[in-house]
């Protein structure tokens, strides 16, 4: 697997992903009928943000996208996304971009990273985030809707570097 820099031509594999991930409405606080230019506009990151994609024989399986997590005074702290298509998910390519994004953060100079809405019923994504570093700093409870299991947790989770 590879982790490279986000170009235009990756678009067209990019948004099937997010839209995927969208419609689910299981992970991510995204509409759940998102268009492809809203998208793009919560996707792909300006800097001294990042985008990526993960790809195995020129076929995109995942993307992330990273960068401050505030702006100022919170700028020292980044944050990152991921998303991985679902029929290749719990194959590394989301551990593999969540360390990808924890390299370039901590070469980046920033002081830790923290994602600030990480579904509680997302059992896998806690479980890579606490193998990689973080840990769960608080859970705002009932503040996702999620389709099938209704108002549940968001947890805060952090990894100091």
């Amino acid at each position: 697997m590879r982790i490279r820099e986000f170009t235009e031509a990756d678009w067209p594999e990019v948004w099937p992903i997010i839209r995927e991930v969208a419609r689910a409405g299981e992970t991510f606080c995204y509409e759940r009928d998102l268009t492809a230019e809203r998208a793009r506009e919560l996707w792909l990151e300006r800097p001294p943000g990042r985008t990526t994609v993960a790809e195995v024989d020129g076929r995109v399986l995942g993307t992330a996208k990273m960068g401050p997590n505030r702006a100022g005074p919170g700028a020292h702290v980044s944050t990152a996304s991921f998303m991985v298509a679902a029929g290749v998910r719990g194959r590394g390519v989301g551990g593999g971009l969540c360390a990808d994004a924890l390299s370039w953060a901590r070469g980046a100079g920033y002081a830790a990273m923290q994602f600030n809405a990480v579904v509680e019923s997302n059992r896998s994504a806690v479980a890579l985030y606490e193998r990689l570093g973080f840990t769960v700093i608080g859970t705002v409870p009932g503040a996702f809707e999620h389709p099938e299991l209704g108002r549940i947790g968001l947890h805060v989770m952090h990894c100091p570097f």
